[in-house]
């Protein structure tokens, strides 16, 4: 990670010197036609990640932030991160990510969806871990955020006062219908690690989403008996929903990150201040509180990213 700070201070400090020397010599010269051009803030940016309550509210800080800095932001939002990461990088920039996710994204895609994945407890410490698969990738985690966001499976309160049910590992040997997001079949750290790790026989997985009204539906019906979500849902209570414990931890650490082309942040190193001051601002529990707002509340994910960001002084 020295690697990227070293790079973005050089890339800033040949801008100052370049802004300070045009007086004296910029009219005169050329640039080689190969040369790297100078990096630059403002422009277009390709915003993309999934569409999901939070990943929605998070991609709006993202946009407001940096239009604010005068950059011409478009963002779409998608059902997966496999769909999106077909071109990341290439036509997208700026994705707002968990490291967990991304890190074991990559993993998965050079050795197939049932590689072991990257678990480390420390979001750090998996960034690390998967610094050789983001390099060759083309992208860039800045610092991780203190705010975390795992997978989390979810039943009805009734179902678990019935069943004397209050962690995954309860489930197993029991037959359940999975209520959850399109790619969720098969990944260690979903329906492929709850048959594997918990011995929880999954007999479908309903592609509903991800933590969206059908999931929940589906589970409240009785359709699925198990969902999935996020720790940062608000909505549970109020609905009569309750988070199974993950007692087997196969949940990798999910710390959000900002993950960008690396190409385009050698271009636009004030992207790094930026975003990362986001990321300090954010925690666990302000996320759970702004969650609710979107997914309770039903104020709208542009507004509530924006009063959060002109309270912590970021607009």
């Amino acid at each position: 990670m020295q690697v990227r700070r070293t790079l973005a201070a050089a890339l800033a400090a040949g801008s100052l010197l370049l802004a300070g020397c045009a007086g004296d010599d910029l009219d005169d010269t050329t640039a080689d036609d190969d040369s790297t051009p100078a990096a630059t803030a403002g422009g277009p940016v390709s915003i993309s990640g999934q569409n999901f309550p939070e990943a929605t509210l998070v991609a709006s800080m993202y946009e407001q932030l940096l239009a604010d800095a005068g950059y011409e932001p478009t963002v779409r939002l998608v059902d997966s991160r496999s769909v999106y990461i077909e071109t990341f990088p290439g036509d997208i920039d700026v994705v707002p990510e968990y490291v967990g996710g991304i890190v074991n994204e990559l993993n998965a895609r050079k050795l197939g969806d049932r590689a072991e994945p990257f678990t480390a407890g420390d979001g750090e410490e998996l960034a690390e871990q998967g610094e050789d698969l983001l390099d060759a990738a083309g992208i860039t985690l800045l610092d991780v955020s203190e705010a975390t966001d795992t997978n989390a499976f979810f039943v009805t309160q009734e179902y678990a006062d019935e069943n004397g049910v209050s962690k995954l590992s309860d489930l197993e040997g029991e037959s359940v219908v999975l209520a959850a997001a399109p790619d969720c079949e098969g990944r260690l750290d979903c329906e492929g690690g709850l048959v594997d790790e918990y011995g929880i026989d999954v007999t479908k997985v309903l592609p509903l989403g991800f933590a969206s009204d059908q999931t929940y539906q589906s589970v409240l019906d009785g359709e699925s008996q198990l969902g999935l979500t996020s720790t940062t849902d608000g909505t549970l209570e109020s609905q009569g929903l309750v988070v199974l414990e993950d007692d087997k931890q196969i949940q990798p650490a999910q710390n959000l990150v900002p993950a960008v082309a690396t190409d385009f942040l050698e271009q636009h190193p004030d992207v790094e201040d930026l975003l990362e001051g986001l990321m300090d601002a954010l925690t666990t529990e302000n996320l759970t509180e702004l969650n609710g707002r979107v997914a309770v509340d039903r104020e709208k994910p542009e507004d509530v990213a924006r009063d959060f960001l002109e309270q912590e002084g970021l607009l």
